[in-house]
């Protein structure tokens, strides 16, 4: 774990993939015990993606470092009672089935209740617990449908997807955010003392970024669509740019006093008034190009290396790793280990002046071992 803020905070994941497994692991990261619930087996993540010699995958791994790991069948009723010793000892749950299993399997609200009053219960469902999509299956690509989240993005002629999948990623932070606050109404001075459930979806973590397009629809002049806008590669001054060697650099400079600047580097003044013409600004762009096509990046990066104008190349992900701006923040640790070496990505904050340290690695463990651990008073 990297910092001690929950330490005592106890949370039982029944998620599965990326969004509910990466909201526990900020949780865990905080300093809370995360117990993962898995049906005998391992969740489906444990098969997807590089596999490591004990057949298990590197991307499940690093998305459940810190965390410990309990295989039971939920379909049994000993499993069951070993869960519900588990519920009457814990803080959180995390669960993203599709509404209604939990309770088929006897773990409903009102019996959660029964067993912890002070339980805060996060449903990170697909679309949410009710709605005519409440039971629809879906993805990532899927929920940024639905909910804005590709329309005004990528070249005039479809939109892009983007990777990493924004709303997996996304909601997970959303996820954990929501239980921060469910523990904090229980918790603080004058909190209620009680715990919650909170109902929030992987569709729904993207719609809140909306709100600027959803806007812009109803005031006319302003409708948010691809290419149309300076902010989605309708703008000169905020596009990215392939230079004579295929490589690309990104322009960032919003402000006039970075696109003036920008203009005289490059030696075009006769830019500068027109930084804010009409989008989609195609002729000004074209310019642009076909001037940044004339230099390799090395030549470029020498040219802005004293010029404050938000520039920057796009980095390739072997030279994202090797920077020392990455390098100095301390997030990013590099386990070489042959065909099996991994990236860890660390909590991306420094508390007190110390940047965040490494997780111990998943571990696997028996359903006697977790309950005897959770009813001792140590660790509370």
């Amino acid at each position: 774990m990297s910092f001690q803020f929950l330490s005592g905070i106890r949370v039982l994941d029944f998620s599965q993939y990326v969004p509910g497994p990466y909201a526990t692991l900020l949780l865990a990261d905080m300093g809370a015990d995360v117990v993962r619930i898995e049906p005998p087996g391992g969740e489906p993540m444990r098969r997807f993606g590089p596999i490591d010699k004990d057949g298990i995958s590197v991307w499940y791994k690093l998305v459940n470092g810190s965390k410990r790991v309990l295989e039971i069948n939920l379909k049994k009723p000993e499993g069951i009672l070993q869960i519900e010793s588990l519920i009457k000892n814990a803080d959180v749950i995390v669960e993203s089935y599709r509404p209604g299993v939990m309770s088929r399997l006897g773990l409903g609200e009102k019996r959660i209740r029964e067993l912890n009053p002070r339980l805060v219960y996060c449903a990170l469902s697909g679309w949410g617990q009710n709605g005519p999509y409440k039971f629809r299956a879906g993805h990532d690509l899927n929920y940024m449908a639905l909910m804005g989240g590709l329309v005004a993005s990528g070249p005039g002629e479809k939109p892009s997807m983007a990777f990493p999948p924004t709303a997996d990623w996304s909601s997970g932070i959303q996820a954990a955010l929501a239980v921060m606050g469910g523990l904090m109404g229980r918790d603080r001075p004058g909190g209620t003392g009680k715990g919650c459930f909170i109902d929030t979806s992987i569709a729904e973590s993207v719609m809140p970024w909306q709100m600027w397009t959803l806007t812009a629809s109803f005031r006319p002049g302003f409708e948010i669509s691809r290419k149309k806008s300076y902010l989605n590669g309708g703008a000169a001054f905020y596009n990215i740019y392939k230079t004579k060697d295929d490589r690309f650099m990104s322009l960032g400079a919003v402000e006039e006093k970075f696109w003036e600047e920008f203009c005289d580097t490059v030696k075009k003044p006769e830019w500068k008034k027109r930084q804010w013409e009409e989008c989609p600004q195609d002729s000004l762009i074209s310019e642009v190009s076909e001037l940044i096509k004339l230099k390799d990046m090395v030549k470029w990066e020498e040219l802005f290396k004293s010029a404050d104008c938000c520039f920057e190349r796009i980095y390739e992900i072997d030279e994202v790793i090797s920077h020392p701006q990455i390098k100095s923040r301390e997030l990013v640790k590099t386990h070489v280990n042959g065909d099996e070496s991994f990236v860890e990505v660390l909590f991306p904050a420094w508390v007190d002046g110390a940047p965040p340290q490494s997780r111990i690695p998943v571990s696997f463990q028996k359903a006697d071992e977790i309950v005897s651990d959770w009813e001792s008073d140590s660790l509370r």
